[in-house]
């Protein structure tokens, strides 16, 4: 029997989709903050970004997981973040933590800051040791999740060596500080998005976030001040449980009261900056490749998550690694060469030479709510409801809320 034609039938509407022919009708994305941000305290002129009020102090909160898509429908739980929302970004191509934190950071796509994804294979010139493996980028380990530290084979600052919008602040003379997950504190990902020096005040709960940037504020200095917080329990909320299930919507709620007493505490000059890495769907269609044999034929590596993969070819296989998927999956994904991904700028208007061959002989984008699962690989991530990375606008629109003291 087809495994495609057994699956059931679809729960929820089809998710609409964001071709990369579309992505002109949002022409800001999660790249243009920091820059608008620059611009906010005086040390880049005005352009064609986000508009920021002037001050002598920025604070960007991203919260993971806050998709725009989501916050329109259920805006009655979020009055505050409603009412401030000042305009619709793209997160960028694959929208997913890793990436959509470069992109943030460095203002950039990763087509020059190299993180292309949840996980890839870098090429022979971020390597120090061993044979070219896959990197899982979000935890810096090699071959999957929990596979061992990717920290000495792939050092950070092989992996991504553009100077970025973060360090063009520090180098101005503005005090950074960073407010986050002690754990977090020199992890791979860590040292790839946050190479600007600063503050590190470790703060995971609502509470510790809050405290740690009003404490921050309420100090006084004479230097211009950036302040980057991060909440995840939202974005957790939504893979365990599905975003808009009561799991999801208890933890919109936390959001919603963080913003709302920081709006309420900002003292004169400061602007506040909420802003999400990317959006979500609730799967409900999975193809694992894993246990089909014609989507592992001449594949060497497959990379990437579940709503978007890189496949790597055994040498001289992959056209034929394109006809095998593209067969396969059908409707169920846009199946491509590598260098289609970089004609149509999947990854961003620019791409190096050295990001190109980090991208996949063959890229699939999952559409709808398929999910293209390994239940062998990745056993953790194959049992989530919630995915993102993909076209839908679900999963690549995120709102930018402002508010000023």
């Amino acid at each position: 029997m087809d495994p495609l034609a057994a699956d059931p039938a679809p729960v929820e509407p089809t998710p609409t989709e964001l071709t990369p022919a579309d992505w002109h009708g949002f022409p800001h994305t999660l790249a243009d903050v920091l820059p608008a941000a620059s611009v906010a305290l005086g040390i880049a002129p005005g352009g064609a970004g986000p508009v920021v009020p002037p001050g002598d102090s920025v604070v960007v909160l991203l919260i993971d997981g806050l998709g725009a898509t989501l916050l329109n429908d259920y805006a009655d739980h979020a009055p505050t973040l409603r009412e401030l929302t000042s305009t619709t970004l793209r997160a960028g191509f694959p929208a997913t933590t890793a990436t959509s934190i470069l992109s943030l950071t460095a203002g950039t796509s990763c087509g020059v800051h190299g993180i292309i994804g949840y996980s890839f294979r870098p090429g022979d010139e971020c390597r120090t040791r061993g044979s070219r493996r896959v990197l899982n980028s979000l935890r810096w380990t090699l071959d999957n999740a929990s596979g061992p530290s990717a920290l000495m084979t792939y050092p950070p600052a092989l992996v991504r060596t553009e100077r970025g919008s973060l360090e063009e602040l520090a180098a101005e003379g503005v005090r950074v500080t960073y407010v986050m997950p002690g754990e977090f504190r020199g992890t791979g990902l860590t040292m790839a998005a946050f190479r600007a020096s600063g503050q590190f005040v470790p703060a995971v709960t609502p509470d510790g976030i809050r405290e740690a940037v009003l404490t921050t504020l309420r100090r006084r200095s004479r230097h211009r001040r950036f302040v980057y917080a991060y909440y995840s329990e939202l974005d957790m909320a939504g893979h365990i449980h599905g975003p808009g299930s009561a799991e999801w919507l208890a933890k919109l709620h936390v959001v919603e009261r963080l913003v709302a007493d920081l709006v309420s505490e900002l003292n004169d000059g400061t602007t506040l900056l909420v802003t999400g890495d990317h959006g979500m769907i609730t799967a409900d269609r999975a193809i694992d490749i894993d246990t089909s044999p014609v989507l592992l034929d001449g594949v060497d590596a497959v990379a990437g998550e579940a709503r978007v993969r890189h496949v790597y070819a055994t040498p001289g296989s992959a056209d034929d690694v394109l006809s095998g998927w593209s067969s396969y999956l059908g409707d169920a994904a846009h199946v491509v060469p590598r260098e289609q991904t970089i004609d149509e700028e999947w990854f961003g208007p620019i791409v190096s030479d050295a990001v190109a061959q980090r991208i996949g002989d063959v890229v699939a984008v999952a559409r709808g709510n398929t999910t293209l699962t390994r239940s062998t690989r990745e056993t953790m991530e194959s049992m989530m409801l919630g995915h993102h990375g993909a076209w839908t606008a679900a999963e690549q629109l995120v709102p930018l809320i402002v508010a000023s003291g």
